[in-house]
């Protein structure tokens, strides 16, 4: 779903879910006498709240725990995932067990997944077909008709596409175009000079040279084509855009007639294309980044088919790794896990057969995970806690000293026309006429590819169906979506730590309510800034309120590029982060103003020790507890519009005077920062 905000980084999704502290909206929670929302053997009261929160919240937490050998990073998010997941894989189990059709499509997907016998004994058998076709082509059409025949079974290889709203023609769906091609994260990773850089680079040639050699290669051959293909990839980087760069709607908004977009690649006729993709009836398309499809297109010509052969194979063979016998998938592992990463183990088969079902047929599981896993009180209740965010948040933009009357009034309309979600889809997706067998785990992955392709084109020249939801039920995240200006809650997510029925107010506000706000807060960040009421990429704020709020955001910016990881040796990146530390400050605020209308947030009466106003700062904290492989850290400052964790802990509140109140942070204190250079925005 095009530009949804999530409240985690996207790679998180398949993976998150929670230890056994207590569950609130997933079912009764059965809790021991002695259980705390708020549980001091996971602070370090040593450190000063006002030296670090995070620390200090967290901090016995951090010292003791270790990130599981299966995992890059760990913490509140992950450890509910966990939960989840468990929950998840019961009900994979019991979907393969039940001898009727409920569930009958999961359940023979999970055992066609779980077959490692059949899987290896297969070996390569199942792409073989794939890399013969490849292997036959002798001409750059040929190549191409390849690439969009693969294309159709939601390979993406040379050309990435998606349908979605056209953001100036709102009610129009349209085939929009990414950028694509690369075997490494990003762009950055073909170029930056460090060690780990090139270190890594070095180890991706390994891997082209392994897969390639897997799949029949002499390694001499493998070795000169993996240099080729790594050398071909570098020219494709250099088109590319950076993540940064990815974050402007207006940047990445390029309409073309498809005549005319066919004139800026030479070689590459989209009219021919897209009637090999199936589509019909179309004459137009949007392109994030032209200047990729344009080096595509040169490279088309200039670079040896023999070449891009190797190419193609090496990456349908690398993207299927997974999925194959264990020399495929050990080799895959091997780089992208355990370079790239830091992950140590393999996550278990089950959960990673589970991802690829929850990818593929995610609303089939999402409803079974719901019917056994979720009660409508929690609907209920969360549809009060959005209620009152909302009000929150509408009464704070009344009272803006900052901005004018008549922006004032827009971003009201914008405000009061959230579409909220709670929980899981009105209707579920259909996916009866997808063929699924219990004995072929690849034929089962590329139906259902081809299937989510097919229903995804089906969308051109309908009505816009905003029922859709772009993520399933029983992943622990949440979303927000400009172009639909929509608000986004599933069930996994409403669950301790952001979540439970028997917490008290200041747990529930400063955990899932500061989840809320943040959500809603997305839709005025400087991106979802952009988009107005209708979900229309177009301007809605007077020169002098845009030029008041850009100031504001610039706060933000320099404040979180101050911020550094892995020792000092790496700085935040306050331009990538932006809207998401924007949609953190705005979380916290709208969420304590929220909370202050409680009749615990009027009060002062202890629990534990700890005011209200301090379990509600500290259930933020446990939030955004957590830790992280070096690798990792390094890999999402490159890429994840995210900060890490600590920051968002601490950042927000470093901001903010309610804070500084509670715990009692003077002038002198690292938490502590000026009253001129505060971000102070929604």
């Amino acid at each position: 779903m095009k530009f949804a905000k999530l409240l985690l980084a996207g790679a998180a999704l398949g993976t998150i879910g929670i230890t056994s502290c207590g569950e609130g909206g997933g079912k009764s929670a059965e809790k021991s006498a002695d259980f705390k929302f708020i549980d001091r053997a996971n602070m370090d009261t040593t450190v000063s709240p006002a030296t670090n929160f995070f620390e200090y919240a967290n901090g016995a937490w951090l010292k003791k725990t270790e990130i599981p050998g299966d995992q890059t990073r760990w913490g509140s998010f992950d450890m509910l995932a966990e939960h989840t997941n468990e929950d998840v894989h019961k009900v994979m189990e019991d979907a393969a067990s039940a001898s009727g059709d409920k569930g009958r499509m999961v359940g023979d997907f999970y055992k066609s997944g779980m077959d490692t016998t059949a899987i290896e004994k297969a070996g390569i058998a199942p792409i073989k077909p794939i890399l013969d076709r490849i292997a036959a082509v002798t001409t750059p059409q040929q190549f191409l008709d390849e690439v969009a025949l693969q294309f159709t079974q939601g390979n993406t290889t040379i050309i990435a596409g998606y349908v979605a709203p056209d953001d100036k023609i709102i009610t129009k769906q349209i085939v929009q175009l990414g950028q694509t091609g690369l075997g490494l994260p990003t762009r950055d990773n073909y170029f930056d000079k460090d060690s780990t850089s090139e270190k890594n680079r070095q180890a991706y040639k390994a891997y082209i040279t392994q897969i390639l050699e897997l799949t029949g290669e002499d390694n001499a051959n493998a070795v000169k084509n993996a240099q080729a293909i790594f050398e071909l990839e570098t020219k494709l980087a250099a088109a590319s855009l950076k993540p940064v760069e990815m974050r402007d709607p207006q940047k990445l908004y390029n309409k073309f007639s498809l005549d005319a977009f066919s004139k800026q690649t030479p070689g590459m006729d989209w009219k021919t294309l897209f009637g090999q993709f199936k589509i019909k009836g179309e004459d137009s398309l949007i392109v994030s980044n032209p200047k990729y499809y344009q080096e595509l297109a040169r490279q088309l010509k200039a670079t040896s088919i023999d070449v891009w052969k190797q190419y193609l194979t090496f990456h349908v063979t690398s993207d299927m790794a997974p999925f194959l016998s264990s020399a495929f998938n050990n080799a895959s592992f091997e780089f992208y896990g355990k370079t790239l990463r830091g992950q140590k183990l393999q996550k278990p088969r089950w959960k990673r057969v589970m991802g690829i079902i929850n990818g593929s047929i995610g609303d089939q599981l999402g409803q079974l995970y719901v019917e056994k896993n979720f009660k409508p009180e929690a609907k209920k209740r969360m549809q009060e806690l959005v209620d009152n965010l909302q009000s929150a948040f509408r009464e704070r933009i009344t009272k803006l000293d900052w901005m004018s009357d008549v922006t004032k009034q827009k971003a009201l309309a914008k405000l009061n026309s959230f579409t909220k979600k709670i929980g899981y889809p009105d209707k579920w997706k259909d996916y009866s006429s997808v063929k699924i067998v219990p004995d072929n785990y690849i034929q089962n992955i590329i139906n259902t590819s081809a299937f989510n392709y097919n229903y995804e084109i089906s969308k051109l020249g309908k009505p816009i169906d905003k029922s859709e939801w772009g993520m399933t039920p029983n992943t622990v995240n949440a979303y927000y979506n400009p172009g639909w200006n929509e608000i986004v809650f599933p069930a996994a997510i409403l669950q301790f730590p952001f979540f439970d029925f028997n917490a008290d107010d200041a747990v529930n506000y400063g955990g899932i309510g500061a989840v809320i706000g943040h959500e809603m807060t997305h839709g005025f960040d400087d991106q979802g800034c952009q988009y107005d009421a209708e979900g229309y990429l177009r301007n809605w704020w007077t020169p002098e309120d845009a030029k008041k709020f850009a100031a504001k955001t610039d706060v933000v910016r320099r404040q979180f590029d101050a911020y550094t990881v892995l020792d000092g040796s790496m700085h935040v990146d306050g331009s990538l982060t932006l809207g998401e530390n924007i949609a953190d400050l705005g979380g916290i605020t709208i969420a304590y103003e929220a909370f202050k209308k409680t009749k615990q947030g009027q009060g002062d009466e202890k629990i534990d020790g700890f005011t209200p106003d301090q379990r509600f700062f500290l259930s933020w904290a446990q939030v955004w507890r957590g830790k992280a492989k070096d690798a990792t850290v390094r890999q999402l400052i490159q890429t994840d519009p995210h900060s890490p964790q600590q920051w968002r802990g601490n950042g927000p509140l470093s901001n903010f005077e309610p804070f500084y109140k509670a715990f009692n942070v003077k002038e002198g204190d690292k938490m502590w920062r000026a009253d001129s250079v505060r971000a102070k925005i929604w």
